[in-house]
């Protein structure tokens, strides 16, 4: 479970890293450094992942599309629930109030897209 969670914590750190980075490119400001960012808190989030292991394990069978679209719901779960943790303490990276298809700022609907291919690439890691 430790190695599961520290593999886990460091391809969601990346992934992060990767994605914040690219999405420079569309940004109004753009920045040819291509600069990505993340925070401490994100890296027990991300490793938390390893908890999708038994999951993985009940639904191997399932079409990708069905497991990707499990993992997307979990992984926006644990996202509501530590963004208002985090926020309460007012400690949370992220805030999301002002992107069109968010939840209480702590949630994008529009990064479902990420969410499962990223859940996908736990479940091979974790598998």
């Amino acid at each position: 479970m430790k190695s599961n969670f520290i593999r886990c914590g460091v391809i969601g750190w990346c992934w992060e890293l990767i994605y914040t980075s690219l999405h420079t490119l569309a940004s109004p400001d753009f920045d040819h450094k291509l600069m990505g960012k993340t925070s401490l808190f994100m890296f027990p989030i991300y490793g938390s992942a390893a908890l999708l292991k038994p999951v993985a394990k009940v639904v191997k069978k399932k079409p990708f599309w069905v497991r990707g679209s499990i993992y997307t719901c979990l992984i926006y779960g644990a996202e509501f629930i530590t963004g208002k943790f985090l926020k309460k303490h007012d400690v949370c990276p992220w805030d999301y109030s002002d992107a069109k298809l968010n939840v209480d700022g702590v949630i994008r609907l529009d990064y479902a897209p990420g969410w499962f291919l990223l859940g996908l690439i736990y479940e091979k890691v974790l598998t």
